[in-house]
């Protein structure tokens, strides 16, 4: 047993002991978390009135009930990455995992005994599930040898009906799972531990949408205990399937049309709270994982007065703002102002110390490092914080470092796909990207080589930051390896700069 784990198990048995006399007649909140999946900030209509062309009415609903923070962030601007920091509080850099996204068939990104939200929650009386998308690799096993299977030379070449799953979410936390493993493999319907059937794409948004409301109405039968839903979606995100009913709603493109059919989901598990009489006690958050994808078409949505990442620059994969920063919507009835917002600065590897917060209980030895609690913005309060700043990563693996309204980007381009990229960025552009976000958030000018005091404090914060194995204060803390590579593209000829 590895000592991660051990410390685990220690606080875990602490915990136990003190239990029922900490929390008796306390009522802990449900906890209903939803993210969609490439959605970009500028597609949730009430976020983007000038810009937005898409109906998202149950998304615009939370928003009036609740509070819209303007500046969250993803722990990256792909997939797994974020993925990984909002589950543990820790950002996915720290691991094996430098650039890119999982594929299946590896061992689970979150290691054995690292403490996740779900695990956290549950160690407090929670029933937690997760519904939809992992994205952070696992391992199959043939079911008829037990052998682990290694990954198909063709990449939709899917695992067997039957293969059982040694480390995956009910491994991390989770009472149940339902869903698929990423987009690529999306046929591949896993219940729990095992993969069951093989199901057309276009089916698993529903199928989602329904899972996630039958969850709901069974956890109302059990209202002693509370819940933790985490539902990621694997829409908007390609295969861009919207169902027959959905085709044509928008009257601009089918990727309009998911982003349609995504709200109504969304709307559909609201309701279900509604119905069940969890309403009042439930802590709902709506976010995206990054920003939107090139796969939406951005010409066509554009030229329907549609823009994706409404005000922002870049889109996902990106270091700019539009990669990373996402939709992020609260609504608490009762603890939360309806028709709020807060511009202070958060990321979705918050949520862990912000569910410590509420629940009023310590976290875990050696988990959450980059996580701070957002709950005093909840009620209009500024957030005491121990992180100087909110590190960004992009696809490529490229570093940004954000500090009260100044970003420092380590990338010569955007970083990831959009153009200029790393590859084709202009032979004399600076090897670095200095912003004034409060002044500047669409990141036109390029500060960077007049600002040489700004760029040396943030590099110096950036560089602290990462060698500390943590953000917060806190225990000691180490990364995972030693591979972290700050500068990814700088130049022999810009070594000087």
């Amino acid at each position: 047993m590895n000592a991660l784990k051990m410390k685990r198990l220690i606080w875990v048995a602490g915990l136990l002991a003190v239990a029922n006399a900490a929390y008796a007649g306390q009522t802990k909140p449900n906890v209903l978390f939803v993210m969609a999946d490439d959605m970009g900030y500028g597609d949730v209509q009430s976020l983007n009135p000038e810009r937005g062309k898409i109906p998202t009415p149950y998304v615009d609903q939370l928003a009036a009930e609740g509070m819209v923070f303007t500046d969250a962030h993803s722990g990256s601007s792909v997939c797994t990455p974020t993925r990984y920091g909002l589950l543990t509080g820790r950002y996915s850099w720290r691991t094996r995992l430098q650039q890119g996204v999982t594929q299946g068939y590896q061992p689970n990104l979150i290691a054995p005994g690292r403490a996740t939200v779900a695990s956290f929650l549950q160690d407090q009386g929670y029933h937690s599930a997760i519904i939809g998308k992992w994205h952070l690799d696992f391992q199959y096993q043939d079911p008829s040898t037990g052998e682990l299977l290694k990954k198909p030379k063709k990449k939709r070449d899917l695992p067997p009906v039957g293969a059982r799953i040694p480390d995956g979410p009910i491994t991390r936390g989770f009472d149940t799972y339902h869903g698929f493993h990423h987009a690529r493999d999306m046929k591949a319907v896993i219940d729990d531990d095992t993969v069951i059937l093989y199901d057309d794409e276009i089916n698993m948004l529903p199928r989602l949408e329904r899972k996630a409301v039958e969850y709901i109405e069974e956890r109302a039968k059990n209202p002693d205990q509370p819940f933790f839903l985490y539902v990621p979606l694997g829409s908007p995100h390609t295969p861009i399937l919207p169902t027959e009913q959905w085709q044509g709603k928008s009257g601009i493109n089918a990727y309009a049309d998911f982003v349609m059919q995504t709200d109504a989901a969304f709307g559909a598990m609201l309701q279900a709270l509604r119905d069940t009489g969890l309403d009042d006690n439930t802590l709902v958050i709506f976010t995206s994982d990054n920003g939107c994808s090139k796969a939406a078409n951005f010409s066509e949505l554009e030229k329907a007065g549609h823009h994706a990442s409404a005000h922002l620059r870049g889109a996902k994969s990106d270091i700019w703002d539009g990669g990373h920063r996402v939709p992020f919507v609260v609504r608490w009835p009762g603890k939360v102002e309806a028709g709020t917002d807060s511009d202070q600065l958060i990321c979705l590897t918050d949520l862990m110390a912000t569910l410590a917060d509420i629940t009023g209980a310590s976290l875990p030895p050696d988990s959450a490092e980059d996580s701070v609690s957002f709950l005093p913005a909840l009620s209009g309060e500024p957030i005491a914080s121990t992180r100087a700043g909110v590190i960004h990563h992009s696809i490529k693996g490229h570093f940004a470092y954000r500090m009260g309204p100044w970003k420092l980007c380590l990338a010569r381009a955007s970083g990831g796909w959009s153009s200029p990229n790393e590859k084709n960025a202009s032979a004399d552009a600076p090897k670095a990207q200095l912003y004034d976000m409060e002044n500047d958030p669409a990141e036109t000018t390029n500060l960077y080589e007049t600002k040489p005091d700004v760029v040396a404090r943030l590099l110096e914060q950036l560089e602290a930051d990462v060698a500390a194995g943590r953000s917060t204060d806190g225990a000691a803390a180490s990364n995972d390896t030693n591979k972290i590579r700050i500068w990814k593209s700088e130049r022999k000829k810009n070594a000087g700069r």
